[in-house]
């Protein structure tokens, strides 16, 4: 048996769960042991950060991430961060 974390969040909270899964699952059996499932609202998936498909074999201590789409791409918002702050 392998442990697994299964993480999903939205913005102000989050929801996580524990599981027991028989070696060799793949990411694909955890949602469907979690009943959760992709979506619209977390149409991806990572494990410890880096991308997965539901085909992707976990390994015990894996964490599960569902993820949300972005919401602006990040080099955009970074350089209109920059562009607010006074210059040094």
């Amino acid at each position: 048996m392998i442990r697994v974390e299964l993480i999903r969040a939205w913005p102000g909270r989050h929801e996580a769960l524990q599981l027991e899964l028989p070696e060799g699952s793949r990411a694909g059996d955890a949602l469907a042991r979690a009943g959760w499932a992709l979506d619209a609202g977390h149409p991806l998936l990572a494990v410890y950060g880096q991308r997965a498909t539901p085909e992707t074999v976990l390994r015990d201590g894996d964490r599960l991430e569902l993820l949300r789409p972005l919401q602006a791409d990040p080099k955009q918002a970074r350089r209109r961060r920059a562009q607010r702050q006074p210059r040094r």
